[in-house]
């Protein structure tokens, strides 16, 4: 029988084979092979031995969060409490972009910030807009729900930013565990200890645990410049050109004439070591 893995726990799989929810181990000789089954994968199940037999071909998959088949990586940030980090946005958002999956921004915690500090949140927000990233805030569910409509859609962001909650508000049964921001450490707690799929209003939801730190140390500098989507809208006299010292290079000229957004360009120098 064939159905797809919609939770991990340890060695623990839990399987979904024609709407029902069967928990299996999996071979040995996947270790043998390398293969480590992942959530989201479709796989071939012994339902006697309640043992998965065989991981099918992935379209993509991702390292952090550990998922696999995915359509949509849905990014929640949190504005404040914790604040927010363009940093962690920009590798999450190059983590994606080169696992050629779609990125969507979601804004949470709008009514925490101060009159003063709008101005500059709607720059940002306007910004990610114009470069091809669909954006939206918590307050948008309803549209964020027909954009992402029988989608598998992974949730990923910084701890502490709402994903939980956003899932508790789409469905209140879900009833998943959820905590306060520490106050001495700025930021959030972890809640959701494993991964898994939810389905809620007509969306597969990849729940996984929050994190503050991605590893993108295998990606060339070109990686960075084609997950950098924007700077491909302003051509270098030569094509090896790294942004970074050369003269007369298009992307330099663009920061300078604030037509990218200055924040990104040095999340590239330092992603890329440049810096």
């Amino acid at each position: 029988m064939q159905g797809k893995i919609i939770k991990q726990i340890s060695n623990q799989y839990t399987v979904l084979v024609n709407n029902e929810e069967i928990v299996c181990s999996s071979r040995g000789v996947f270790r043998n092979q390398n293969i480590t089954p992942l959530v989201g994968d479709n796989v071939k199940v012994d339902i006697s031995k309640k043992l998965i037999t065989d991981v099918l071909p992935r379209k993509n998959e991702l390292k952090r969060p550990v998922v696999a088949n995915v359509d949509i990586t849905l990014i929640i940030m949190s504005v404040k409490e914790p604040k927010l980090s363009l940093n962690l946005l920009d590798k999450l958002l190059v983590n994606v972009i080169h696992n050629k999956i779609e990125p969507i921004i979601c804004f949470t915690k709008l009514d925490l910030m101060k009159e003063k500090e709008i101005p500059k949140f709607t720059e940002i927000k306007k910004y990610y807009q114009s470069i091809g990233i669909k954006v939206y805030n918590n307050q948008e569910l309803n549209k964020l729900l027909e954009v992402l409509k029988e989608k598998i859609v992974v949730l990923t962001g910084q701890t502490g930013a709402g994903k939980t909650t956003i899932l508790n508000k789409l469905e209140p049964t879900l009833n998943l565990k959820t905590a306060a921001i520490s106050k001495s450490l700025g930021r959030g707690k972890h809640t959701t200890r494993h991964t898994e799929i939810h389905y809620v209003k007509d969306v597969y939801f990849i729940d996984t645990p929050g994190y503050s730190y991605i590893d993108l140390s295998e990606l060339t500098i070109e990686d960075y410049q084609n997950a950098f989507i924007e700077f491909n809208n302003y051509p270098c006299p030569f094509n090896s050109c790294k942004h970074f010292k050369e003269k007369d290079c298009g992307v330099k000229e663009a920061v300078k004439n604030e037509k990218i957004l200055k924040s990104r360009y040095e999340n590239y120098l330092k992603f890329g070591g440049l810096k």
